[in-house]
């Protein structure tokens, strides 16, 4: 997924945001795959992204992540 402003394939806290908020399910794919392959790291990074938006009961793409990584 090309990400917004973002120049690279990277998985990065940018990256990531990008993906829960316009990514389809390929992207999501992506974004598990990641997950299953380097669990702590973007664990760390997912739920980092997703605490922003806890508070936001409409952002329910990135309840959905939290309750995910936490699972």
């Amino acid at each position: 997924m090309e990400h917004r402003h973002l120049n690279h394939n990277e998985f990065t806290l940018s990256a990531i945001d990008d993906i829960i908020s316009r990514g389809k399910m390929a992207e999501w794919i992506e974004l598990r795959n990641y997950l299953r392959s380097n669990f702590k790291e973007a664990k760390e990074k997912i739920l980092k992204i997703c605490k922003a938006y806890q508070s936001d009961k409409y952002a329910q793409r990135y309840h959905f992540w939290r309750h995910y990584v936490q699972e």
